[in-house]
């Protein structure tokens, strides 16, 4: 099978389906969000990442999840319009998706097999997840949630 992420097609909140071919050349960073989270402030984090280096060839992939405590209970609408008006977020927002269990959409299965976690674990343990991507599709490095956004930038200028 392939490594690389562009295989997968995944679907924007507006119900756009996008091929991850799309991202080709481009340093990602993949994370799974939600609105009522203790983590939800680091959408801002995300942002001054993505105003810093997005004219480099930088992106940022949110995925909602609500499969963890329930933190994302709106629906994609109510997701974006939170996201707009409380960060002003521009970077691309996808559908909500689930990212453990049986229903785990497959590019989740795949960064989890390329990134496993801490001692080999494959399932994501929280919101705000991230996984970095290289410029050829590979999967980098995985961040547990508690990696603030601002942390990253050493990893990601080291990609760009």
């Amino acid at each position: 099978m392939n490594s690389d992420i562009y295989q997968f097609s995944v679907t924007k909140n507006n119900g756009e389906q996008i091929e991850l071919g799309e991202y080709k050349g481009k340093v990602l960073l993949i994370v799974n969000t939600a609105s009522k989270c203790g983590f939800t402030p680091q959408y801002e984090g995300l942002q001054k990442l993505y105003d810093q280096y997005r004219d480099q060839g930088f992106e940022i992939l949110a995925f909602p999840c609500d499969q963890f405590g329930h933190q994302e209970p709106g629906s994609d609408s109510d997701i974006a319009q939170f996201c707009s008006m409380n960060f002003n977020t521009q970077f691309p927002l996808f559908k909500k998706i689930e990212v453990n269990g049986n229903n785990a959409d497959p590019l989740y299965n795949h960064l989890k097999k390329q990134a496993p976690g801490i001692i080999g674990t494959k399932g994501i343990k929280w919101n705000f997840t991230k996984f970095l991507i290289n410029r050829d599709g590979k999967v980098i490095k995985r961040f547990a949630p508690t990696v603030k956004p601002e942390q990253l930038k050493n990893e990601i200028e080291s990609l760009l």
